[in-house]
């Protein structure tokens, strides 16, 4: 019901029938398919294999950032792949190395959640900043476009730490409760994937926005 008052203010308003009923779809469908793909993974211990999940992350990720900028060309969803693949993957490795105590460096049922969570978190905010950067650069000089663009990215991410613990609970930390894994513990998890998230998509707009730099000067 909620959805539906969603989709129909979004039809009247925004003149679109088809986006909500379509991520709908789109997203049960997604995750019925990953429940039965990641059955399978997780079976599957082999790094070549992770090492291609991480790759299709990557681009996927690229390819939905790209999806709301105007500049839909291979130059500029090479930046974003580029900016989302070191910043993303950086973090990944440093929760590996540091954070996780695994048996063995690459562990599917604990790489691949995470590294979803980095991802998708680039993803989306770098698709915020290069939004807001091609709207900016049209009026402002490069540094103010890039300061806009940098603060509009980041101001969820900042919202969210700030709210965390007033206002919400996050997923994973009530996940780890309701399991009934100790809150002291939960919140320890919980900090070193809100550090990850922010550092991780942080990196990856600074990057981004340091490459168009240079693509402009080229």
């Amino acid at each position: 019901m909620p959805l539906g008052v969603v989709w129909y203010f979004n039809y009247k308003w925004g003149n679109d029938k088809i986006e909500i009923p379509y991520v709908t779809i789109r997203m049960i469908v997604q995750l019925l398919a990953i429940g039965y793909i990641l059955i399978y993974i997780f079976q599957n211990d082999s790094w070549y294999m992770g090492l291609f999940i991480i790759f299709v992350m990557i681009t996927m990720s690229s390819i939905i950032a790209l999806r709301n900028i105007l500049s839909k060309t291979l130059n500029t969803f090479f930046i974003i792949f580029i900016s989302i693949a070191i910043g993303g993957t950086l973090n990944l490795l440093i929760v590996i190395e540091f954070v996780l105590d695994l048996t063995q460096f690459y562990e599917p049922k604990y790489v691949i959640p995470i590294a979803g969570m980095i991802y998708a978190n680039c993803m989306n905010s770098i698709s915020i900043a290069a939004e807001r950067f091609e709207q900016e650069i049209k009026t402002s000089s490069y540094s103010e476009a890039r300061k806009v663009s940098l603060k509009t990215a980041l101001m969820p991410k900042i919202n969210t730490f700030l709210a965390v613990g007033l206002v919400s609970l996050p997923g994973m930390m009530t996940g780890q409760i309701l399991s009934g894994v100790d809150p002291l513990i939960a919140v320890r998890y919980q900090i070193v994937i809100m550090a990850m998230i922010f550092g991780s998509a942080g990196i990856s707009v600074i990057l981004y926005l340091l490459f168009q730099n240079r693509s402009r000067d080229s």
